[in-house]
């Protein structure tokens, strides 16, 4: 049997960018974007406790979210509908990549997710109204750890100087700000 998904080792050690592989037919497609034996061969968490999703306008920045310890989860992240240009930024102390950033464009015509592993920021910017963002964490919201870096402190190159932000992101510490509490170990 074919893999159902390929994954895709990013610049961001531990995050991944995952291919499923539709099906498609006379209907339309069928698109698996989870599957949990695969994200465990792979070495990932696979535990997730809480999906949600996001409705944006084009213009709408999100980000840059995360959860402190000891409520930090991992996430997978996708976009069913609209276009979105996705930020993740390495905030793991001693991290070859620390304070670094990816972009990877996600789309319902792409298909493709974006796993997140603990310890990084996540962002996005709608590049299309109606953006439909999914989310899946591996543990449930909990606002006493909801953090934050502000979306314009770790030189990404959003495609919009002035982006629809909500006042609570406006408000979030920089990057050289913030103390992170996160701690780079070497993965398998």
């Amino acid at each position: 049997m074919a893999a159902l998904m390929e994954f895709i080792p990013t610049a961001i050690p531990g995050c991944l960018e995952i291919r499923p592989r539709p099906r498609p037919d006379d209907r339309g497609v069928f698109v698996k974007i989870f599957h949990a034996p695969s994200f465990r061969a792979q070495g990932l968490e696979a535990d997730f406790q809480e999906d949600f999703y996001s409705l944006s306008k084009k213009g709408v920045l999100r980000g840059l979210h995360f959860h402190l310890p000891p409520h930090d989860h991992a996430k997978l992240v996708t976009c069913v509908a609209g276009a979105a240009l996705d930020a993740v930024v390495d905030l793991r102390q001693g991290s070859p990549t620390f304070g670094r950033h990816i972009l990877v464009e996600l789309g319902a015509e792409s298909r493709r997710l974006l796993y997140i592993p603990r310890g990084l920021a996540h962002g996005f910017y709608a590049l299309k109204d109606e953006t439909l963002m999914l989310y899946k964490t591996t543990k449930p919201y909990s606002p006493d750890h909801d953090g934050g870096i502000r979306w314009d402190s770790a030189s990404i190159p959003w495609p919009d100087r002035s982006p629809i932000v909500s006042p609570r992101d406006q408000g979030l510490p920089t990057l050289p700000q913030f103390k992170s509490p996160f701690s780079w170990t070497v993965q398998p």
